[in-house]
């Protein structure tokens, strides 16, 4: 797996960068936001990992830059910046993951191996439909109503869980178990964030809505 890690303090990189080495992972790095957007666009990653505080260009920019571009990167924001709000201004970005710092390296090394399945463990040259939405899990491609779908990893992940599940309520317990592979502190609203991002891209424009809230359990999706 190669990883971009963009991180500006020195000690740091430095802890990350070793530790990911020592799991195997191969890394490059940049210290600042606008040499990580010219690594990761001319280099074939499997990960970025990035800061939000940086010199010359800030991570959200980063992000977004690199989203222009490449959907199907996996992006970690890696950062002292912890408020729901700043979660969710990552992830409005385009990332797939948030870890707020100071933070259990056995933690960071979770979050990758979760990005890297993608929640797509599943049988050669399957295909999952609901109405007239489909998705390719081998091709990673999502249409609805035959025009494509541009989702995130960590949309895509999400979507796949629903669909294996269509039909059945899923919890926000089970989605933080099933698709983070993690928990998220009780007063976070991460799921429903994702959830949101889902149906704009999903139902927005669709007389037919697919995913459904049932309040106090967890959501659906159904025709």
């Amino acid at each position: 797996m190669r990883i971009l890690l963009i991180e500006d303090e020195p000690k740091v990189a430095s802890f990350i960068k070793k530790g990911l080495e020592e799991q195997t992972y191969e890394v490059d790095q940049a210290y600042d936001g606008t040499f990580g957007v010219k690594l990761a666009l001319q280099n074939d990653y499997d990960l970025v990992i990035l800061d939000v505080i940086l010199p010359n260009m800030n991570g959200l920019d980063v992000c977004r830059e690199i989203r222009k571009q490449n959907r199907s990167v996996c992006i970690l924001m890696l950062t002292a910046l912890g408020s729901t709000d700043d979660k969710i201004d990552g992830l409005d970005a385009g990332a797939d993951d948030y870890l707020t710092k100071p933070f259990e390296f056995k933690e960071l090394l979770a979050r990758i191996r979760a990005l890297s399945r993608r929640g797509t463990e599943s049988l050669p040259g399957e295909k999952l439909r609901i109405a007239d939405l489909e998705m390719d899990v081998v091709k990673k491609t999502v249409h609805r109503a035959e025009r494509p779908v541009n989702l995130t990893a960590r949309e895509f992940s999400l979507l796949y869980y629903l669909l294996r599940n269509q039909g059945r309520v899923v919890s926000r317990v089970d989605i933080t178990e099933q698709v983070w592979e993690t928990s998220f502190d009780t007063g976070s609203n991460v799921i429903d964030v994702y959830i949101n991002f889902l149906r704009k891209k999903i139902d927005k424009g669709h007389p037919t809505k697919l995913i459904h809230t049932l309040v106090g359990m967890g959501y659906v999706l159904k025709e």
